[in-house]
This record gives structure tokens, C-alpha cells and sequence, in this order.
């Protein structure tokens, strides 16, 4: 029972990052969205899914507080710093979003968005610094806690964050060649293709780093799988660039979706059956089944979230449906 709470919650969380991250790409694609129009545009294309999208970190983080409890202490104490930068740049992203369009002064609402764009790029470095760390072991005592932040700050830390940056940037561009009128989207296609290979580069030297990193290497239990995903990952970049230079960007949305899903599966295929490596004790180290809650908690939990994984399906389906197709100047004004 154990391994299907961790498989949901990374299935949750690898949701958000799928979800959430053409949010905060498009956030972060406000820099070169030249106009107030173009900004406009952009924020339009992403109105009808934007909150719902976070309703998947809010399920997330419910299952790792009901479901692994002793994970979610550790977690948020020995990577406080990222957690908190990346909820952070939540906050700023939403509270700008929403603020951005009420005052009329075109000024003030340029630097609402730069405060998303901000925010957009807290997020995503936030989220990629935590897996880094999880996938790179923690210095998890003897007494079971995580000693200092000093783990958050390495060479991986750093270019697993900024790889993840690069995802959500591409992530963001397929999505508003998806949404935007034909002759925009040609425009945003054409940034999205430049951006797979700065993504590309990202997920290269990210790899490189962490197979030179001993920390990692000793981390990781299963070292086929920590090869094999980044592959995987690299492949549907490549796949995603050649839909969208065939003009399919749903193709490449798919593609770039997976690739932001991709990371979680590696940490929790990698390092299985722990959930936190300790790189001080060996004998520290937590596996899923210790940190999971006891088995009657499991059993009750599972009928809160027996429905809830078919309702969050089904309201995604049911925006994608009811809002699919391109906007144009018909489409209603959310933020």
C-alpha cells in the first residue's frame, strides 16, 4: 500500500509541474512579449486553467502530509529554503496575475509583470533545487533529522534549478503556440524550437554534473534507471521540436509535458525503495515504508482520494474541452 500512496504522489506532483509549468513558462515569456497588447494576449490564452492548475500541489502536498508524515518533516526542514522559495514564487505569480490588470496605468502593470515573471522563475528553480536534492541524498543524522541547508548548495542543486527553468520556458512557449491566434503562435513556435535547445543544453550539463557528482553517484540505487531517464527526457525534447516545426504543437505540448514529468519519475524510480539517502549515515537513510503513515491511516486516506484523482481528470478534461482551440478577440478577459 506504501508504494501506490508514493506512486500517487508523485503522480500528483508530477501533475502540478505538468500543469503549473506552462503557467509559469508563459510568466516567464512575458520578458518577450514586446507590448501591453502582446502581454495581454499571452495572459488571456492561459486565464481559463490558471487556478486550477495549483489545485494539484494542494493534493500533492495533502497526500505527503496524511500519507507520509515523517517525509514531510524532513523534507521541509532539510530543504526549507528551496520549498519556501518555490511556494514563494507561487504566491507572487498568482497575486500578480490577478492584481496586474486592475490598475489602468500601463506602468504599473509592467511591473505587476515582472513580478511573475519573477515569481514564474522562483518557482521553477525552487522545485528543480528540491529533486536535485533528493535525487543527491541529504545529511540525515543518526537521530533522524536533516542536518543544515548546506545540500542545497552544489554545482546539481544549481543546474538541475536552471534546467528546470529551461523546461518550464519551453513548456510555456508550446503552450501559447497551441492558444495563440495562427500568426502569434508562428511567432511563440519559432521561440519554443530555440528553446528546446536551451533546454537541451540545460538537461546536458545537468546530466554530466550529476553522473561526475560522487554525492549522486552514491544516492542513486538504481543507476539504470538515473541513465535511461535522462535519455528518455532528451528524446521527447527532440520530439517536441520537430512537432512544432511540423506545425503540431498539441504533439509537442504532449512532449514537453512529459519531459517536465520525467524529473520526478527519476527521483523516485532512482533512489527506490528510500525516499531520502543520507550522505552522513548510511543507516539514516528513510525508505518509502518508513516514511509512510501506518497501514489503517493508508486505508482511510484512500477514500478521500478515491474520488478526488477522477474529479481533478475530469475538470482538467472538462477546461480543456470547453476552452480548446485558439483565442481570439472574442475570448473572455480572466486577469
Amino acid at each position: 500500500m506504501d508504494l501506490a500512496w508514493y506512486a500517487l504522489l508523485g503522480l500528483f506532483f508530477a501533475g502540478y509541474l505538468v500543469l503549473a509549468g506552462y503557467d509559469y513558462g508563459v510568466g516567464l515569456l512575458l520578458a518577450r512579449r514586446g507590448g501591453a497588447a502582446q502581454r495581454r494576449e499571452a495572459l488571456t490564452a492561459v486565464g481559463p486553467f490558471f487556478l486550477g492548475n495549483e489545485v494539484w500541489l494542494v493534493a500533492a502536498v495533502g497526500i505527503l502530509f496524511g500519507a507520509f508524515p515523517m517525509l514531510e518533516g524532513e523534507l521541509l526542514s532539510g530543504c526549507y529554503p528551496a520549498v519556501a522559495g518555490a511556494l514563494v514564487g507561487v504566491i507572487l505569480v498568482t497575486v500578480g496575475v490577478q492584481l496586474r490588470s486592475r490598475p489602468d496605468d500601463e506602468r504599473i502593470r509592467a511591473r505587476w509583470d515582472r513580478v511573475v515573471m519573477a515569481g514564474s522563475a522562483l518557482a521553477a528553480l525552487g522545485w528543480g533545487v528540491v529533486l536535485a536534492a533528493l535525487l543527491q541524498g541529504v545529511p540525515r543524522q543518526a537521530d533522524g533529522h536533516v542536518a543544515g541547508v548546506s545540500h542545497l548548495v552544489t554545482p546539481f542543486a544549481a543546474t538541475v534549478g536552471l534546467a528546470m527553468v529551461a523546461l518550464v520556458a519551453v513548456h510555456g512557449a508550446t503552450f501559447l503556440a497551441l492558444r495563440l491566434p495562427a500568426e502569434a503562435a508562428a511567432v511563440v513556435g519559432h521561440t519554443a524550437r530555440r528553446l528546446v535547445s536551451v533546454a537541451l543544453t540545460a538537461v546536458a550539463l545537468a546530466t554530466v554534473v550529476g553522473l561526475l557528482s560522487a554525492r549522486v553517484r552514491d544516492a542513486v540505487q538504481r543507476p539504470a534507471v538515473a541513465v535511461l531517464l535522462p535519455v528518455l527526457l532528451v528524446v521527447v525534447l527532440l520530439a517536441a521540436r520537430a512537432a512544432l516545426a511540423r506545425r503540431r504543437p498539441g504533439w509537442a505540448l504532449c512532449a514537453t509535458g512529459a519531459a517536465l514529468a520525467m524529473p520526478v519519475a527519476l527521483v523516485g524510480a532512482a533512489l527506490w525503495p528510500y525516499v531520502l539517502v543520507s550522505t552522513t549515515d548510511p543507516g539514516a537513510s528513510l525508505t518509502v515504508a518508513d516514511a509512510a503513515a501506518s497501514a489503517p491511516t493508508l486505508r482511510l486516506l484512500g477514500w478521500v482520494a478515491l474520488p478526488l484523482l477522477p474529479a481533478l481528470l475530469g475538470f482538467q478534461a472538462m477546461c480543456w474541452w470547453v476552452f480548446r482551440g485558439r483565442t481570439d478577440g472574442r475570448a473572455p478577459v480572466y486577469w
